[in-house]
């Protein structure tokens, strides 16, 4: 082995044992707001995009059409969102807060805020900002390799 792929091989493992960290940090926050990890991702994207079609939040949270669906179906049925036909097309359906739904995300999402910001405090602005520029290089090269691979 040559000392690259090395070098490589032992970041992206880091990198998963950091995110598995990470991940496990945020779920047991998020879950002690009531909410599960896609429940909290459909309405942090709410809070921050405002209302939007159902095929829309999908692809942002990482949720199939299927497990889309299902998620606003939960969050319509606890009166979190509200959903309403597109007045351009019928065959559309946008999702937005309800006023209750707004009021638990924004908590939760506070929360969540302090909650990544107690972990990331052990980095400067800098390498903060250093990290966020080399994960989305990485991302967009194994995307773009994603489709490449057909």
């Amino acid at each position: 082995m040559t000392r690259d792929f090395q070098g490589t091989d032992h970041v992206w493992l880091v990198m998963m044992k950091a995110m598995r960290a990470l991940t496990r940090y945020a779920a047991a926050g998020i879950e002690e707001t009531g909410l599960g990890l896609s429940d909290f991702g459909v309405l942090e994207v709410l809070l921050h995009k405002g209302p939007l079609p159902v095929n829309m939040i999908g692809p942002m949270v990482d949720l199939t059409p299927g497990s889309i669906s299902t998620a606003v179906d939960r969050l319509f049925a606890k009166g979190l969102v509200s959903r309403v036909e597109s007045p351009q097309d019928r065959r559309v359906r946008i999702v937005a807060l309800s006023a209750r739904g707004k009021d638990l995300i924004a908590s939760a999402f506070r929360k969540h805020s302090g909650q990544m910001k107690r972990v990331f405090s052990e980095l400067s602005p800098e390498e903060i900002r250093g990290l966020e520029v080399a994960l989305k290089k990485v991302g967009k090269r194994a995307a773009a390799l994603m489709v490449e691979r057909g």
